[in-house]
């Protein structure tokens, strides 16, 4: 069973950084993409950002030029810089891994970025 555990949330200011981690455990093989949603309190989830299993990679409109996803193969493990945080980027963010037709999601973190 995959385990997805994500870490780096909290309470930033306008224009501040975070960084969260996301570290996959339980399956020997590489994920096909694994990526970043978020959610924020009245609104669907939606796609942050995301890494192909070719490294390729993707972004909402509203995070391009802002936040960059990386992946560390080695270490099972995905990264989201998030630089020039908005308040709109409040959310809790959750890390998604899938393997061919198998989806997993992680708990979420919680972002707050106040004004």
């Amino acid at each position: 069973q995959v385990q997805l555990v994500e870490s780096g949330g909290g309470l930033v200011q306008a224009g501040g950084s975070l960084r969260l981690s996301c570290a996959a455990s339980g399956s020997i093989f590489r994920p096909d993409t694994m990526g970043w949603y978020r959610q924020a309190p009245g609104k669907r989830r939606e796609l942050v950002a995301g890494v192909l299993r070719s490294d390729s990679t993707f972004y909402a409109d509203s995070v391009k030029g802002r936040f960059t996803i990386s992946a560390d193969i080695a270490k099972r493990t995905v990264y989201l810089q998030m630089t020039s945080l908005k308040p709109e980027d409040t959310a809790v963010y959750y890390c998604n891994a899938e393997y061919g037709a198998a989806t997993y999601w992680g708990l979420g973190t919680q972002v707050t970025v106040s004004s």
